[in-house]
């Protein structure tokens, strides 16, 4: 039995310290809002934050994340929507929406330490979340205007 923060709830789970944190989430908790792409970290579909840094649960391993405090798309904007998740809908980001919950889950921990990036600080944050409708002009101009309505204190992304 390992035990997790999943979302800011406890959760215990009985499975091999070897499952990937992906399958975990997915099969043993029913959070199936973090997506299955490639299976080996590099398409970002299943980008979670672990103790608030952006992390690939398809390759991680439970073993590795035991106690720790995990945060999934079910998690950001779950009172309310957050700026990133509104500038997503003002800017029409989603396509087909597979990507979707790495792409919000990679923009919320990059405004999370730099609320005003610049296009390259933004390019270098997203890469390696591929996106196969290639929305990739919308993703950038979604995450200016998510910075341009942050507060100087940091709002919640």
């Amino acid at each position: 039995m390992i035990t997790l923060i999943v979302n800011g709830e406890s959760r215990t789970v009985n499975a091999e310290e070897s499952t990937p944190l992906l399958w975990i989430l997915r099969d043993h908790l029913n959070l199936t809002g973090t997506k299955y792409g490639c299976g080996m970290s590099l398409c970002g579909a299943c980008t979670v934050h672990v103790e608030g840094r952006p992390m690939r649960a398809c390759t991680l391993p439970l073993s590795a994340v035991a106690g720790k405090s995990i945060t999934t798309i079910e998690g950001i904007g779950a009172e309310q929507l957050t700026p990133v998740q509104e500038a997503w809908l003002a800017h029409d980001v989603a396509q087909c929406g597979y990507c979707q919950s790495g792409q919000i889950m990679a923009a919320s921990a990059l405004l999370q330490e730099n609320n005003h990036p610049n296009d390259a600080e933004i390019d270098a944050a997203m890469s390696g979340i591929v996106c196969r409708c290639g929305s990739y002009q919308r993703v950038r101009e979604a995450i200016h205007a998510a910075a341009q309505t942050m507060s100087p204190a940091g709002r919640a992304v």
